[in-house]
């Protein structure tokens, strides 16, 4: 793939109409597949120019550069993955048609790919970099794009347009910037601060914060360190492979249907934790195709607002139906494996029919189900709450119990396992929860606490696993001693008297290790006051990005967030105006809206990820013929 270098000094050409993109991710390469495909299809009357700006790789962004090792994966499947903003056609490969994911990963890889299956991180960057050569191919002759691999540490108002000052001091003049920053590194507080400054003082240990594994250090331990990690999710799984695929061991299949791994020697032994001392479980393999999109039966619009326009309580107006909606899943599912799809049909039907909130069990029982209860999300997400353990060896076989367990149901996969194909309801109901969310949809403390607080955490736990592969891989390793979970409510504490830390579960009798190194395997929530990002400060200490608030007075929750307007998302300035040549999406705005770190689109279907992207470039090219018109 070809990267092209630019003379920054150079003038634009004679009245062309000047888009800066920064940040060249998913999110950024999706703004300019849309500006891409609306000029094809309508050219502005000016000259455009489109400048996409990237610090690490232009096309791929940092979290999908393509020099990453290959056992870094992505955690949805293939099939359901484009960054397209429409589905192929008869005609060339361009912006608004373009291959899935799968489609193109199976043309470079036949033996490997399948739309089942899960990518290398590095391989999705690839195919980013193919759909901006695309988009870029097929760009009108009054348009250019123009890669430029720089980082933009200032943006400032010319009252015409902008000025991006580059960290090597370059400048670029500019009528209108999208900014797609993507994740950032907070300022650390409380404990995580200690234990970075403990490590600073003790030239032996070391601390790592939360980031993309692929960034992180890793190969810098050495062989045999004992090493702490903070954290069970998505990233848990990462600094895992990385530490056991990484360093040259090998898995194969064991007699027993598990794996069996063989250590190269050069591993560390990893001492893993967290709050529910529980890994993340497996994503139940998929049985639905790439353009599945569920209907919701109970959770609606109607039956979830009843017509008021007042901000929600999440606990007592949203979660009942969610949970509904879950319990229908689940027993359908069961009475279709049991019975018939009519037997299912039939309870769908009886349940739908109610007009308040049903009670799905008792009409589970009418239907044929009376011993199967109910899914508890607390449960399931926090397996040994208020449980204790007398060794290590009884907490290690319950955990491997609930894993195996859990990995049968991934194995029967999300249409046929009740279990798996009722928590796909949290992964398909996003979209609907967001519209209920966003912009202070939610009571400033049901946000807080019922919402961010106590939900996301079970939702991500739940709906967000990796593939079934990477829990065998951590039962190998536990088996084989390279990795021990020390247990539940895990505490990373800091132990002067020997100067190092320890790991330690209050749950698991005996359960304190201690460690040379720890690994924050979390990605950092995004929070604007705590962004250390240059870029970011200089936007704050303008003025131009302001915090999002939800609510005011004493009962104010001040999220965290970039605060925009609704689409096309213009920062709120610290005057409480737009900046209406300004436009921010992704990362930034987590919490103004919910779950920004979304990075493709399912194949010809348009979510929020599209349609962001797509008022973006609508706004955008409007401006341009206005402008022209205008002079």
């Amino acid at each position: 793939m070809r990267e092209r270098t630019v003379q920054l000094s150079a003038p634009r050409a004679e009245s062309a109409y000047r888009v800066a993109v920064v940040g060249s991710g998913p999110r950024g390469l999706m703004a300019v597949e849309r500006m891409a495909a609306r000029l094809a299809e309508r050219p502005v009357r000016r000259p455009v120019e489109i400048l996409l700006i990237d610090a690490v790789e232009v096309g791929a962004g940092r979290i999908y550069r393509t020099n990453q090792p290959p056992w870094f994966l992505l955690n949805t499947v293939a099939g359901m993955v484009s960054a397209f903003s429409g589905l192929p056609d008869d005609g060339p490969t361009r912006a608004g048609s373009g291959p899935s994911l799968y489609e193109w990963w199976r043309t470079i890889d036949p033996v490997n790919a399948s739309p089942d299956g899960y990518a290398a991180r590095a391989d999705y960057g690839r195919y980013l970099r193919f759909v901006l050569d695309a988009v870029e191919g097929g760009l009108p002759d009054t348009t250019t794009l123009r890669r430029i691999r720089a980082r933009v540490a200032d943006l400032q108002s010319t009252g015409t347009g902008y000025l991006l000052t580059l960290t090597g001091g370059e400048s670029l003049a500019v009528d209108r910037v999208v900014l797609t920053t993507g994740h950032s590194q907070p300022e650390l507080t409380g404990p995580l601060r200690d234990l970075a400054e403990f490590a600073a003082d003790r030239p032996r240990l070391r601390y790592l914060r939360g980031d993309s594994a692929a960034d992180m250090p890793l190969d810098a331990i050495p062989a045999g360190t004992p090493v702490g990690v903070l954290g069970l999710g998505l990233s848990f799984y990462d600094v895992m492979a990385a530490f056991s695929l990484g360093r040259g061991g090998r898995f194969t299949e064991a007699d027993d249907g598990g794996l069996r791994y063989h250590p190269s020697g050069r591993e560390p032994v990893l001492v893993a934790g967290s709050r529910s001392g529980m890994p993340l479980p497996a994503r139940g393999c998929n049985q639905k195709p790439p353009r599945f999109g569920y209907r919701p039966v109970l959770f609606t619009e109607q039956r979830v607002r009843r017509n008021s326009v007042r901000a929600l309580d999440f606990r007592a107006d949203v979660l009942p139906w969610l949970l509904a909606e879950i319990d229908l899943v689940y027993y359908a599912t069961a009475l279709r494996q049991r019975f018939d799809a009519a037997r299912a049909a039939a309870f769908t039907s009886a349940v739908a029919a109610r007009a308040e909130l049903p009670d799905v069990v008792a009409i589970a029982a009418e239907h044929g189900i009376a011993d199967l209860p109910r899914l508890n999300l607390d449960a399931l997400a926090r397996p040994f709450a208020d449980r204790s353990f007398p060794d290590r060896p009884s907490f290690e076989r319950e955990l491997a119990s609930i894993i195996r367990r859990d990995l049968v149901d991934a194995d029967r996969g999300n249409v046929d396992s009740p279990l798996k194909a009722a928590l796909d309801v949290l992964r398909d109901c996003r979209r609907f929860i967001c519209q209920l969310v966003d912009y202070s949809g939610l009571t400033p403390s049901s946000h807080r606490d019922d919402f961010l607080g106590w939900y996301v955490p079970r939702s991500a736990f739940l709906a967000a696993g990796p593939p079934s592969s990477r829990l065998r891989q951590l039962l190998a390793l536990i088996e084989c001693g390279v990795l021990r979970v020390i247990g539940p409510r895990a505490r990373f504490a800091c132990d002067a008297a020997s100067g190092r830390f320890t790991v330690s579960s209050p749950q698991v009798a005996g359960a304190e290790v201690a460690v040379d190194v720890v690994i924050d395997a979390r990605i950092p929530y995004p929070d604007l006051p705590r962004d250390l990002s240059p870029l970011t400060r200089r936007l704050r200490e303008r003025g131009i990005w302001t915090g999002y608030v939800n609510g005011d007075g004493a009962e104010a929750f001040h999220t965290g967030g970039v605060a925009v307007t609704g689409s096309p998302y213009h920062p709120v300035a610290r005057d409480g105006e737009p900046d209406t040549g300004l436009y921010v999406v992704g990362i930034p705005t987590e919490h103004t809206r919910w779950f920004m770190q979304v990075g493709s689109n399912r194949p010809g279907l348009w979510g929020d990820f599209v349609h962001d992207s797509d008022a973006i470039a609508a706004d955008v090219l409007a401006a341009a013929d206005w402008e022209r018109v205008s002079a």
